[in-house]
Formats: C-alpha cells, structure tokens, sequence
C-alpha cells in the first residue's frame, strides 16, 4: 500500500515531540540521572538508540518556508518512481 505523502514526515515528527518529552519527564523523574546520560555509559548503539535519529530543525524550517513560499522543487517523476520502487520492496 502507498501511504500518503508526508506520511511518514508526520509519524517522524510526533516521534520526536513524544522523545522530547519523555526526555523532560525522565529528567523531572530522576533528577540529574536521564536515560540518555544512562545510555551513554554503555554501548554507542545503546546511546545512538536513545538519542534517537537525527533531525536538523534549521533544514525542516527552511523547507517548510520554502514550501509556503512556492520556491521548493518538484520533481514529480522522481517522486513517483520513489514510492513505486517503496511499495515494491515492501511487498
């Protein structure tokens, strides 16, 4: 099945805010003992997993203004034959 586009933009984003936030909650929890400091005692996977992926807010920020401006590149070709190629491994 084909999902939506911005689908998965969505899901990343609201995986983020709810890490942030349990982030806060496990430091109002356990005072100045997280579970990232805890993670980074032990394996890098263990800390690269905590940390969760990457997300560079300033990239994000200059996309969504270039969206809203109309100034952000389609390439609808190249987006079709992405989620085709997508839909085709997952089956």
């Amino acid at each position: 099945m084909i999902k939506s586009v911005g689908q998965n933009i969505s899901a990343a984003i609201e995986a983020s805010r709810l890490r942030e936030g349990a982030k806060v909650r496990a430091t109002a929890t356990t005072g100045s003992t997280t579970a990232a400091s805890a993670a980074a005692s032990s394996s890098p996977a263990a800390r690269m997993a905590a940390e969760g992926a990457p997300v560079d807010m300033d990239r994000i920020a200059a996309i969504k203004s270039a969206i809203a401006s109309g100034n952000y590149p389609v390439n609808p070709s190249a987006i079709a034959e992405r989620m085709i190629a997508l839909d085709l491994s997952a089956a």
